[in-house]
């Protein structure tokens, strides 16, 4: 048997995650994807969502999600309308995320194109989303559910699946594939994205002892985000921005994982009267859905059961009409929106009212990648295209990066470091060209790991002959 792998999406870039396991064992040839997300971005990434892959989808045996983001599962309904009949591999909060994600991202992308047709500032006669909320409905019956820690044989056995916990977001987890050929097993390990340690809501990123091939992120693989107090930093941002009159606080969260982690903060500081008790909104519907999953998933989380995010002043919203009310409400307030990235949902709505207002405070808290409206202003921007026109940007931008999901370089080692000896082979993947190549010179030259290389988009690796 050989075994090949492809790397369709976050191959000098952190968005996209597509990695396409062959295994060839002539005249047969059994194909798995690991991740199937969407690029985001730039226009230059985006336009591959509509590119055709390099596989036939029909033929695809498996598809293998590492957790619910939707640049590692967004491209799914796009899969299934092109073929894709196979078995989605997940642990069960990926699977009761992605019922959520993936019919948000399929309204986004109508309600977008509706606009897009409505405004007439698309360069497609008409717009078209790439999937919609009918295509969804075709994936969830495909989607198996996978405990951590529990092996996973499929393929006639040929290959063996186990999910270990990454600490990322409700779900996140390392997946660990087996593969078993006439005459040898290989282990090959896939890091998904990597969360924290020392979370206040995710458990730490399990420890990895050995793999053959590893595929490991480097979303901050150049730098250190880690804040010695992220109670502190957060308290501050807040009383700086509330403190001008009529001051809102506008902060642009994902719906997964940080919204959930900036509640429990800020529930934690209201009640030891370290923030103000300020009405706090949060104004993402996905967040929303995504916060009532935690208490059904104790064991995936630190918080335990029970209502762990609601405290007094605290206010969801649902309605499209309430969320318009807000555009108008001064200060004090603190509005929680998404997307994290500023590209799309209710933020962008806010964003547009709030940019131009000098007594107003918006706070990125996640990372932004490159060609996102987040990236610009966190770049420093004076004005943002949003819905065919250019939009001021007059008020104060914060960022907090210890706030974010993903490990920071000093973690990323500390998770390499668990393996008793290097793989033989590891692709740094999932991160821009300066981080990436940053954490493959680190594990190069001082780590003394050997094969360590960055691939190229759609590259692919023979990675065994002859097994």
């Amino acid at each position: 048997m050989d075994v090949s792998l492809q790397f369709l999406g976050a191959a000098h870039c952190v968005t996209g995650s597509k990695y396409l396991l062959t295994l060839d064992t002539p005249p047969a040839r059994q194909q798995v994807l690991v991740d199937c997300g969407l690029f985001q971005g730039l226009k230059e990434l985006r336009l591959r969502n509509r590119e055709a892959l390099p596989l036939e989808p029909a033929q695809l045996a498996a598809v293998i999600l590492t957790h619910a983001h939707i640049d590692h599962s967004g491209y799914l309904p796009r899969l299934v309308k092109d073929g894709f009949r196979g078995r989605i591999f997940c642990t069960e909060p990926t699977a009761d995320l992605l019922s959520i994600m993936l019919l948000d991202s399929a309204k986004l992308q109508e309600e977008e194109a509706a606009f897009a047709n409505k405004k007439g500032f698309s360069r497609h006669h008409p717009a078209l989303p790439l999937y919609t909320q009918a295509d969804v409905q075709q994936v969830l019956p495909l989607v198996e559910s996978v405990a951590y820690d529990a092996p996973l044989a499929f393929l006639d056995g040929q290959l063996t699946l186990t999910f270990r916990e990454a600490g990322h977001i409700l779900g996140s987890a390392v997946a660990e594939v087996s593969v078993q050929g006439a005459t040898q097993r290989k282990q090959l390990a896939f890091s998904g994205d990597l969360g924290r340690y020392d979370n206040p809501v995710m458990h730490d990123p399990a420890a990895i002892a050995q793999a053959d091939v590893l595929l490991v992120e480097s979303t901050y693989g150049d730098r250190d985000t880690r804040i010695s107090d992220p109670e502190a930093e957060l308290a501050r941002v807040v009383h700086a921005a509330l403190d001008p009159p009529g001051g809102v606080l506008l902060i642009a969260a994902f719906a997964v994982g940080r919204t959930q982690t900036l509640l429990y903060y800020l529930k934690k500081l209201r009640a030891e009267g370290r923030v103000p008790p300020v009405p706090v909104y949060v104004d993402s519907p996905m967040g929303i859905r995504v916060s009532d999953l935690y208490p059904r998933h104790p064991a995936a989380h630190r918080l335990g059961h029970g209502n762990v995010f609601d405290f007094a002043g605290l206010r969801f919203i649902t309605e499209a009409a309430e969320s318009k009310q807000l555009n108008d409400k001064t200060g004090p307030a603190i509005i929680i929106s998404s997307s994290g990235m500023c590209t799309g949902g209710r933020i962008v709505h806010h964003l547009f009212h709030r940019l131009p207002r000098p007594q107003d405070t918006l706070l990125l808290i996640g990372y932004q990648a490159e060609g996102t409206r987040g990236r610009s202003l966190q770049e420093g921007a004076t004005a943002i295209k949003m819905f065919g026109e250019m939009v001021p940007v007059r008020c104060h931008v914060a960022q907090l990066d210890g706030f974010s999901a993903h490990a920071d370089r000093q973690e990323l080692l500390h998770w390499l470091g668990n393996f008793r000896q290097p793989p033989k082979r590891t692709f740094i993947v999932h991160g821009e060209p300066a981080a990436a190549e940053a954490l493959a010179h680190t594990l190069r030259q001082d780590r003394g790991w050997p094969n360590v290389t960055v691939p190229d988009y759609l590259e692919k690796q023979l990675l065994f002959e002859g097994i």
